[in-house]
């Protein structure tokens, strides 16, 4: 015969009653607890107070397959000063690449782009696009000085926002106020952005001579030591350190669409690299053809007045 039960395994366990008198427990947040009226309240608020306007600006970097080195180190450099941007593969430089470029930065979440495209492996054309509906620039690069090759002294913390300054002839003509816009919308770093840092430690400075934009980037420099302490608001102490990189952007054409459309803009004094090499390649041909000439003239004067006998000349082969 089994075992019997002991009295106490054969009860059955009553659940215990829920006090319905217990005040229900408040929501948890992240900064404590909240209790049900006060996160209604707080949301009733936030339904009524306007909306504020939050800049998310995020910019595609991406270049042309058989780029240069030294334009590649170029596009890093500014890679690495612009913490909104997103870095993508290289794109096959094409009749076609205005789409493919458009779909990309659809793709990435992108509303700018930044595209550097080499030609010959010795000319560099950035393009700069608002996307998908425009407008866009197109640029002549020269003056390329990498961070890498100045070796300057200035450093600044990375990822830090810039102060993006400019030069009063941006306010002369309707192309330049264009550009000076999109430069503000590609360079300038969004408030509270997730890789950026919340401080202003460097600045862009954007200056037009000769009509074309010269780039430079400088270090804000304040003295630290105890003595020397800068009180706030005291600009006679800070000094500017460049850091690099330079180029200079030549414009060439300003469309109405992204990457392409019609011509808002077209630069009179622009001059294709093309043309400049073919200059210098006719007037190295010249030289060559006037020593050619030179060459047959003193022929013809030599045959027009030949020398007379020497009379001298057979006397010591005897």
């Amino acid at each position: 015969m089994g075992k019997k039960r002991k009295h106490s395994e054969t009860q059955a366990v009553e659940p215990k009653k829920k006090d319905e008198g217990a005040p229900e427990r408040p929501k948890r947040t992240l900064m404590g607890w909240k209790d049900k009226e006060e996160v209604q309240a707080q949301t009733d608020s936030n339904s009524e107070s306007p909306q504020v306007f939050r800049n998310k600006e995020k910019v595609m970097v991406t270049c042309s397959r058989r780029i240069n080195y030294r334009y590649r180190h170029l596009m890093l450099n500014l890679v690495s000063l612009l913490p909104h941007c997103k870095k993508d593969n290289k794109v096959e430089s094409r009749s076609s690449k205005g789409a493919t470029l458009n779909e990309l930065i659809e793709l990435r979440g992108c509303s700018s782009a930044l595209f550097f495209e080499c030609r010959k492996h010795q000319d560099l054309y950035m393009w700069m696009a608002r996307c998908p509906n425009g407008p866009s620039v197109k640029f002549l690069v020269n003056a390329v000085h990498t961070m890498e090759e100045l070796k300057l002294t200035g450093n600044h913390l990375k990822g830090s926002r810039p102060l993006l300054t400019f030069s009063r002839n941006f306010e002369k003509d309707a192309h330049w106020k264009l550009l000076k816009e999109m430069i503000i919308q590609i360079f300038g770093t969004p408030k509270e952005h997730r890789k950026s840092k919340p401080y202003h430690d460097h600045v862009f400075v954007f200056s037009i001579v000769d009509d074309h934009i010269w780039f430079r980037n400088y270090q804000i420099s304040v003295p630290h030591n105890e003595s020397d302490k800068m009180v706030r608001g005291g600009l006679d102490k800070m000094t500017l350190v460049e850091v690099g990189p330079r180029f200079c952007l030549n414009p060439i054409k300003i469309f109405a669409g992204s990457f392409g459309g019609p011509t808002l803009y077209e630069n009179p004094f622009y001059v294709s690299p093309n043309q400049i090499r073919a200059l210098e390649k006719r007037k190295k041909a010249g030289k060559y053809a006037k020593k050619v000439k030179a060459k047959t003239r003193r022929k013809m004067h030599e045959q027009s007045n030949p020398l007379e006998p020497d009379e001298f000349a057979d006397m010591w082969r005897e």
